[in-house]
């Protein structure tokens, strides 16, 4: 990733030195230096904060949140907490009018997203959420082929991401949040919402435990369903061994289909011929023959590939935070689309026994 600006760097400060920060968030900060800088770190761990002291040896290292935001010179607050204290840390710092960044989920409940809601409008809308999905590869050529004429009228959109992990941290737990409908189902939830052509008005879901070592599931099965034919299907499976994984996305039309593996940029299109001209046919009541009904109907499979200019991944999502703080351009995810995904989350959770 090459990012490259005339104007100072985003001066960050991080809540929440964990698993999260150190594999996503912290490897940009170290490698663009000209555009973030850490000029603060929270923890209650102090050998947390010494993992930080010597790429940023000017940073201020501090205990409690709370004295963190009484430093000045902080443009971003990064939150990467636990799930079920991102809406008081995420309030704490809107109420000082910072920048702030949070990790999905936003919120754990339709109520609380709202409440961040409110809190980022008097912040001047200086709420950005981390939804990792919209800015992945497959999903950005998986919302090109949304508009391929060759698929025909769509009429059913699936979304996986399978993997097999015996869990065993907080994200496992019930009553820290933890659970696949709120640390992976926000992303993909959001992915469909975007695909739809419709809003959904039916939703069918159910949850799961199968690897995991905690109380929470790590299995979430979700189908959206909109006035019209298509539909969305949506699973997240953390149980299941490689290489019998599916495609992340697969767009199912009346004259093919598309599919696209996790985090690729390049896909699979098959369809009908489109120099194949159907026969004339029509349904009968009569006693139908004995042969086959199936038609010799030829296929043509393509490669497809997003544009190589197209900027995705985590470049696009950090180029945006940075942005957004040092130029005021709009941040591509609306705060609205976060919230929606998050009522689709805590429905799941509160309509599953096994959620509640």
């Amino acid at each position: 990733m090459r990012l490259e600006y005339q104007r100072p760097p985003v001066r960050v400060a991080v809540v929440g030195l964990g698993r999260s920060f150190f594999s996503s968030h912290y490897p940009v900060f170290k490698a663009h230096p000209a555009l973030f800088k850490v000029v603060a770190a929270c923890d209650i761990l102090k050998e947390r904060r010494d993992m930080i002291a010597g790429d940023f040896p000017d940073c201020k290292m501090f205990r409690r949140f709370s004295d963190m935001l009484d430093e000045r010179d902080i443009d971003l607050v990064d939150i990467a907490t636990c799930s079920s204290d991102h809406v008081k840390h995420a309030l704490m710092s809107l109420e000082r009018g910072r920048w702030t960044l949070l990790e999905s989920p936003m919120a754990l409940t339709f109520d609380d997203a709202q409440l961040l809601r409110g809190a980022a409008t008097k912040a001047k809308n200086r709420l950005l959420v981390l939804q990792r999905g919209l800015f992945a590869p497959d999903f950005l050529l998986a919302k090109t082929m949304m508009a391929d004429p060759r698929l025909g009228e769509i009429y059913q959109i699936c979304l996986r991401r399978e993997d097999f992990i015996r869990r065993d941290d907080w994200q496992t737990v019930k009553r820290l949040g933890g659970g696949a409908a709120y640390y992976a189902m926000t992303d993909l939830i959001l992915q469909a919402l975007k695909l739809l052509p419709q809003p959904p008005i039916q939703m069918w879901s159910e949850l799961k435990r199968i690897a995991s070592l905690g109380d929470a599931e790590d299995y979430a099965h979700v189908n959206l369903k909109t006035r019209t034919q298509i539909s969305a299907d949506i699973e997240f499976n953390g149980g299941v061994l490689a290489p019998n994984r599916a495609p992340s996305f697969m767009i199912r039309g009346e004259l093919g289909v598309f599919s696209v593996n996790a985090n690729s940029p390049t896909g699979t299109l098959t369809v009908v011929d489109p120099e194949y001209k159907f026969t004339r046919r029509r349904s009968s009541v009569r006693t139908p023959p004995l042969d086959d009904m199936h038609e010799d109907i030829p296929v043509v499979t393509s490669e497809v590939s997003l544009p190589k200019d197209t900027l995705h991944g985590p470049s696009a999502f950090w180029k945006s935070v940075y942005d957004s703080v040092r130029t005021a351009a709009p941040f591509p995810l609306q705060l609205e689309d976060s919230i929606e995904a998050v009522k689709f989350a805590h429905l799941m959770k509160k309509t599953s026994p096994f959620g509640s």
